[in-house]
């Protein structure tokens, strides 16, 4: 079987020197990735249970248009989403454009001009600053600085971790909202885990008892057995492209957390006295729901994928982040190439191996909400669905790609080694590692 395996990988134009550091990686990294499946089947438990006490029938995909009134499929996927984070109330809409759109929702819906909101986790990811006003985005139109909303930071330690000593000191009576960002973004740094989540959140609600506490949980979910809404957060948002989505459902994103953070985000969505009582949802109940029982198992293969290409990778030379065996609480995979030619050639290789749009070469573009111009690679049935495998590279020093997703392990195999094969062939790969 191993020779077959190899066989093929060579057909599909693999160098057998890369095929080979593949098969090492898969022996290297066989315990640990059963740990991921061990946990994703736990996940995948709870999703069953959950959509099964909510009692989901087949007539709760039946369409509903114009305002969406009485959707009881609406009804019963928010009160799974509830469920699935352990949280008084959730919400699961496809009129959220992004997890940005979730989290904007979110924000404003708890937050009134004189508030302050505090982020813990240094600058938050580069949708987010126009959101919220940073920098050169204080004055934008609509942000939370426009409409009078003071916002500070506090930066992480230099090993990525939260500075709690800096946390206590900012914390004040005027601190309304503490935002925390689970996913490393654009950043060179680790993901937050569950553990220094929880004491983070636990001095907060001890020296700032009035403050909700948010987490952007974009990339992190199912990832642990547990979600940050089990460890005290009041509100975590998401898209429903990304993990909770599983591949399937076709855009939108949710909330979970304290009942009137989530209604106060809803009626951000739609209009005060309106709140979670409208929205059509168009017949796509069914993949949306569909899409949240695959979750579980298509984060883990996105997982098993980036730990297995987290060894492959460092093997060929290049430094990644993290390391194969790290601690993981989100789905991100990041990799330095030096280069925007190696950024293009990592990509390239990514865009080759999608099921969509295989021939396209990713170019730089400059992308809504971002202030460097961005290469994206993803052949996806879904329009930037990054579940499904992908890659993103700002382009900046020091020239990182982050690669995400992957809706089975072969496929995030493949993707891996055809970007290492477009390094090798421009050249971009230390010939001494091969």
């Amino acid at each position: 079987m191993i020779s077959d395996w190899k066989n093929a990988l060579v057909k599909l134009g693999i160098a057998e020197e890369l095929v080979n550091i593949a098969q090492e990686g898969m022996e290297a990294t066989a315990s640990l990735r059963e740990d991921v499946r061990q946990r994703a089947a736990v996940n995948q438990w709870k999703v069953l249970q959950v959509l099964q006490e909510s009692g989901l029938m087949e007539g709760h995909f039946f369409p509903t248009t114009g305002y969406g009134f009485s959707d009881s499929g609406r009804e019963v996927l928010d009160q799974a989403i509830a469920k699935i984070f352990r949280a008084e109330a959730g919400a699961m809409r496809l009129q959220f454009v992004s997890g940005t759109h979730a989290l904007a929702a979110g924000l404003f819906g708890s937050l009134k001009p004189g508030d302050e909101l505090l982020s813990i986790t240094g600058l938050p990811y580069d949708t987010m600053q126009p959101v919220i006003g940073i920098g050169e985005n204080e004055k934008k139109r609509g942000s939370l600085t426009y409409w009078g909303v003071h916002y500070r930071q506090v930066d992480l330690l230099e090993n990525g971790q939260i500075n709690l000593k800096e946390v206590q000191e900012n914390l004040s009576s005027r601190t309304a909202m503490v935002l925390l960002q689970r996913s490393r973004g654009y950043a060179w740094r680790p993901s937050l885990t569950l553990g220094e989540m929880q004491k983070a959140i636990a001095l907060v609600h001890e020296k700032a008892p009035q403050a909700k506490v948010m987490v952007d949980n974009c990339y992190g979910e199912l990832v642990d057995i547990k979600e940050p809404t089990e460890i005290g957060a009041n509100l975590v948002a998401g898209s429903l492209i990304k993990n909770l989505g599983g591949s399937i459902a076709p855009c939108g994103g949710y909330l979970a957390g304290d009942a009137d953070c989530v209604e106060g985000a809803m009626e951000r969505l739609t209009a005060p006295g309106i709140g979670p009582d409208e929205g059509p949802t168009l017949g796509y109940n069914r993949l949306m729901a569909q899409g949240l029982f695959m979750a579980p198992i298509v984060v883990g293969a996105a997982l098993e994928g980036a730990i297995w290409g987290a060894w492959v990778m460092e093997k060929c030379g290049l430094e990644v982040f993290p390391k194969w065996d790290d601690p993981r609480s989100d789905i991100i995979q990041a990799v330095r190439v030096g280069s925007e030619a190696g950024q293009r050639a990592f990509c390239l290789g990514i865009q080759k191996s999608g099921p969509v749009d295989s021939s396209a070469c990713p170019i730089p573009l400059q992308q809504p909400g971002y202030d460097d111009p961005v290469i994206m690679a993803g052949g996806t049935f879904i329009q930037g669905s990054s579940i499904e495998l992908s890659a993103d590279c700002p382009v900046r020093a020091p020239y990182g790609c982050y690669m995400q997703g992957g809706t089975s392990f072969a496929h995030v195999q493949i993707g891996i080694l055809r970007a290492l094969q477009e390094l090798k062939a421009q050249g971009l790969l230390s010939p001494n590692k091969l």
